[in-house]
């Protein structure tokens, strides 16, 4: 009678046979692969009335595949990054606090992973590359480069932007090819604000003032756009005269240089002859001033003398000729030469007495 509770389908009285037919003496023959499966199957349609048991195995199997299926809608969010849920391709909802979150699986929903903490940077004007060594290196792209300023020179600027996303969905959604656009804005306004200041500047003193009016423009051009993202920093790493111009360039500063000197000596100049030219003009005043007051005093005084002149001749009017008559002959006299003559003795010898060169002779 078989023993129905062998899967094998052998009696206990078969001399101990192992289930493949091998006897424990000896060494078992290779299995049958293509029997083991036919018997197995045979069992497990034993243990169900008709064909229930396949349909089982199938049932299980897709079972298995929805489950699977549901499982695949998890998903982590991690520090520093959102995840944008589509729903069909339409913007569902934004995961923004980080662990362990579901969404409908697909291609019911999908959901897209962005870092929004990552500093991003963007090259304009140079491209950096590695070689096989691992070194770094720096390549000109001179149709990003080359700008030209208000006073038509070219200037050579590369600048770098750093950037990050600040709004996941608007970032997704809103521009295309975000990173391309960016790029395009900086272009743009790095070469608005060059070609509004001369190029001296650019090079020197005024670089940095020229990042922050470019990356301002920035800020505000995506804002317009709504392109979800943050320029955190704008930063002109070289701003020099193109080597094709360097030599006109370096005469132009020679000349601007010398006109300086010019400059600064005329203005050294004049403010050494002018304060001079004031004080000399203010010393020909005074002393116009001066000579005024005397010729006004001395006229004064004149007319005062005259007055008691005229007014001693009307109490004695003799006197006054006299006296007047005496004193223009003082005058008169002390300027001429003088000879005195003395014949009071009749000798018929005159006596000559040279008073002229005895004065002189003192």
């Amino acid at each position: 009678m078989p023993d129905h509770n062998n899967p094998w389908g052998n009696n206990s009285n078969n001399n101990e046979q192992n289930p493949w037919g091998g006897n424990r003496g000896g060494n078992p023959p290779p299995p049958d692969i293509d029997e083991i499966l036919k018997k197995a199957q045979e069992n497990l349609s034993g243990m169900f009335p008709g064909n229930f048991g396949g349909g089982l195995i199938i049932a299980a199997g897709i079972i298995v595949i929805i489950a699977l299926w549901f499982a695949s809608g998890f998903y982590t969010v991690k520090p520093g990054e959102q995840g944008v849920v589509q729903r069909f391709g339409a913007w569902e909802r934004t995961q923004i606090n980080e662990g362990l979150d579901y969404h409908l699986p697909y291609p019911i929903e999908k959901v897209t992973i962005v870092n929004v903490s990552e500093i991003r940077r963007m090259e304009i004007g140079f491209s950096e590359t590695m070689n096989r060594y691992g070194q770094t290196g720096k390549r000109d792209i001179p149709e990003e480069s080359l700008m030209l300023t208000s006073d038509a020179n070219i200037v050579d600027l590369d600048m770098v932007v750093q950037w990050n996303i600040k709004s996941a969905e608007e970032y997704l959604f809103n521009i295309k090819d975000p990173e391309h656009t960016i790029k395009k804005v900086a272009e743009s306004a790095i070469r608005e604000i060059v070609g509004q200041t001369e190029m001296f500047p650019i090079i020197t003193k005024e670089r940095d003032q020229v990042a922050l009016r470019a990356k301002q423009i920035m800020i505000d051009n995506l804002e317009e756009y709504k392109a979800g993202v943050k320029i955190s920093q704008v930063l002109i790493q070289k701003a020099e005269v193109h080597p094709e111009v360097q030599a006109a360039f370096q005469d132009v500063q020679s000349a601007k240089q010398d006109a300086e000197d010019v400059q600064n000596k005329a203005v050294a100049y004049r403010e050494d002859i002018i304060p001079k030219a004031k004080g000399l003009a203010i010393k020909m005043i005074q002393e116009a001033q001066g000579y005024k007051e005397s010729v006004i005093a001395k006229a004064t005084g004149d007319a005062k003398r005259f007055e008691s002149v005229y007014a001693s001749y009307k109490n004695d009017k003799d006197v006054t000729r006299e006296r007047m008559y005496i004193e223009t002959m003082e005058k008169v006299l002390s300027n001429a030469e003088k000879i005195i003559l003395d014949n009071k003795d009749g000798q018929g010898v005159v006596p000559y007495l040279p008073i002229n060169e005895i004065g002189k002779k003192k």
